[in-house]
């Protein structure tokens, strides 16, 4: 796995041509887009190059799009830190919340509790972006929308749990993101937060049972050959943010602006209609390789939900702030 220092990516931001300041829509652009997760030939892989392309065509070429997959230019906090300084462009990331705690809002456990109010809460005119998107203005970054992926689960080798006390002694990564790990922790497991890069050698060294917080595409196209169970927890509504840093958006024109931002829309708008086709494909495939797809029962589901919110959503409070934590509470999926 290669990791770049922040010297090498401003040498590759200069070789690339790095974006300067915009008097016309006839300014040429080399831009990088990149990920932490997600080969050429994974769902989030295949949305950076439509990004790109479209972006591309939009713009007749002047607008150029370089694409890194994962861990081609480092790892996640590496690639978000890059990311707020300019010298990646643009990336489709589960925001790291280094620099500001209220990006926490998009990893709420228990936030929504269905496709359905998922879609409206998360959607273009939904509370969350309300919400959220001021946030990534005060650290410098363009928010276009989230990339949905479905709902996160627990999947484990060798047991299984769907309470809080058969989760005891079972030890599952967690994404280094408040408040996944919190959240881990309050599901009864023991959260071990490891970066996406070192999560097969940690499965396979026993250093963790399992993943965490991820659909189970994750799971079962990187580590099928580890895990035994997948556990549909659903405590977490799994998204990427496409996002662009602010220096970059704000130098451009309003012609280029639109490039961008419509192009963003686009990619939004068809993951929404794909995404919950895309997770059930991905159930499938994996129940047809042999690994067990849980369930939780309506019971089973509501004892999380109350211990996790219980547990969490004041930690969350301290951290995110009353203001934002109220609307939490106003629009926040009610357990059935």
């Amino acid at each position: 796995m290669k990791h770049f220092t922040a010297v090498s990516l401003l040498s590759i931001a200069a070789a690339l041509g790095a974006t300067s300041a915009v008097q016309a829509s006839d300014q040429e652009y080399k831009l990088v887009l990149t990920s932490e997760a997600g080969d050429r030939d994974s769902v989030l892989g295949k949305a950076m190059q439509n990004w790109a392309s479209m972006i591309e065509e939009k713009s007749e070429g002047r607008m150029r799009v370089n694409v890194f997959y994962q861990g081609e230019l480092g790892g996640q906090q590496e690639l978000f830190d890059q990311l707020v300084k300019g010298n990646v462009h643009m990336m489709i990331t589960w925001p790291q919340t280094s620099y500001d705690q209220r990006i926490g809002v998009n990893y709420l456990p228990y936030l929504v509790m269905g496709w359905e109010d998922a879609i409206e809460s998360f959607g273009q005119d939904g509370w969350v972006r309300d919400v959220i998107e001021p946030v990534y203005e005060d650290i410098g970054l363009k928010y276009f929308g989230p990339f949905p992926e479905g709902f996160g689960g627990i999947a484990t080798k060798g047991r299984y749990a769907t309470s809080f006390e058969e989760a005891d002694g079972l030890k599952v990564r967690s994404q280094p993101i408040f408040p996944l790990p919190q959240t881990i922790q309050a599901m009864g497991f023991q959260a071990v937060p490891i970066d996406w890069a070192e999560v097969y050698t940690s499965i396979q060294t026993g250093v963790v049972d399992g993943d965490s917080s991820n659909v189970i595409y994750w799971d079962y196209e990187y580590f099928r050959d580890q895990l035994d169970y997948f556990v549909q927890s659903s405590h977490n509504f799994s998204s990427y943010s496409l996002l662009m840093n602010g220096d970059t958006w704000s130098e451009m024109d309003d012609e280029d602006r639109e490039i961008i931002a419509s192009s963003a829309q686009a990619l939004i708008d068809q993951q929404f209609v794909d995404a919950k086709a895309e997770d059930d494909k991905w159930i499938a495939a994996a129940q047809e390789a042999g690994m067990e797809y849980i369930v939780p029962t309506p019971e089973q589901k509501l004892a999380w939900v109350e211990r996790v919110r219980a547990e969490v959503w004041p930690q969350a409070e301290e951290a995110l702030g009353s203001e934002i934590m109220d609307q939490v509470r106003a629009n926040a999926s009610t357990p059935k």
